[in-house]
């Protein structure tokens, strides 16, 4: 009967905190004892819980929780760059007695002040494939090197065009988001050329959406119909981009270049959509971020510093002098 009260006082909880703002609040778990004998609940706030990429991370942060017996409370934005949403899902955990949040930054500087708030009342922070402005406003970073995804698949373009003049297109994420603006100064300097230089012919933002990837290709066409080079920010802009180069018949006279290792993607890649992508492993960033929580529970350490997950160049078409795995190795890799 107790158990059953408790399940039920859970459940309640777990509608209130759903109905608070823009965000989705849920607790997964039994509330199991923690590592250090109390009951040791983590957070996981998330860009959206849509996109494959946020989707695996929290399997990720389900899978660690479960094996350390501690309880996962996670949230996602209503779309990518929800600030506000983020900023009520770190007061609603805090409120609820976490002991860690991890999060994926929509805002990279706004973000701060609230991530502040939490860490002055005892929450251990730490960031997950995003670094915030500045990093250290975050106890520790679990990602990927953003910069060199993006220097890979720039040195890769700059290969396969080999010595061809370059008209390019760079398809980003949106302003202020740190891991879009990486990406793409790590692809311009991958491929060899600086900001503002006359190769790259058309910029525009995609929120990292297929929709909006399509729709940022085709007016870059309009004003640049003879593109050869698209970056894109990730794989669902770079199917996006595909859609609207075929609809010209200009699939197969564009590279496209991409970032994720999603496995749709992946595949996207091996079916030639996509010239190449640049890897990288949500599940681990998670999991990894559970354990230095659980860790921070049982006696106090806290985790410092950036920690690099990995990252590695996906394509079937490899450049010499550029270190790439095959889409075999990438789709037993992949996610989503």
């Amino acid at each position: 009967m107790l158990r059953r009260n408790r399940t039920t006082r859970v459940s309640l909880a777990c509608t209130a905190l759903a109905a608070l703002s823009a965000l989705t609040l849920t607790a997964c778990g039994s509330g199991a004892q923690g590592a250090s004998g109390g009951g040791t609940k983590v957070g996981l706030i998330t860009k959206t819980d849509t996109n494959p990429f946020f989707v695996k991370m929290k399997e990720g942060a389900e899978q660690a929780a479960k094996d350390n017996g501690v309880e996962l409370v996670s949230a996602a934005g209503k779309f990518d760059g929800d600030n506000a949403g983020q900023v009520t899902a770190i007061e609603n955990m805090v409120n609820a007695g976490v002991k860690g949040i991890l999060i994926t930054p929509n805002d990279s500087k706004a973000i701060v002040p609230a991530l502040a708030k939490a860490r002055a009342k005892g929450v251990l922070v730490i960031a997950l494939d995003s670094p915030t402005e500045p990093q250290d406003a975050t106890d520790a970073l679990f990602a990927t090197d953003n910069v060199k995804a993006g220097e890979l698949i720039g040195q890769y373009a700059k290969a396969a065009m080999a010595g061809k003049q370059a008209k390019i297109a760079t398809l980003d994420l949106a302003p202020g988001v740190a891991v879009g603006v990486q990406r793409h100064q790590g692809f311009l300097k991958g491929f060899g050329v600086s900001e503002g230089d006359p190769a790259v012919v058309c910029m525009q933002d995609t929120g990292g959406d297929q929709a909006k990837g399509q729709t940022a290709m085709e007016n870059c066409l309009q004003k640049a119909p003879d593109i050869n080079v698209v970056y894109t920010i990730n794989e669902p802009a770079a199917l996006g981009a595909y859609t609207a180069l075929k609809a010209k018949g200009l699939e197969k006279k564009v590279l496209v270049v991409s970032v994720d290792g999603g496995c749709t993607g992946t595949k996207a890649v091996k079916e030639g959509k996509i010239a190449a992508t640049s890897q990288q492993y949500p599940l681990d960033m998670a999991s990894r971020g559970v354990k230095a929580v659980v860790e921070f529970a049982k006696d106090g350490k806290k985790a410092s510093g950036y920690t690099d997950t990995g990252v590695t160049l996906i394509t079937d078409a490899a450049k010499p002098g550029v270190e790439a795995k095959d889409t075999a190795y990438g789709l037993e890799k992949c996610w989503g």
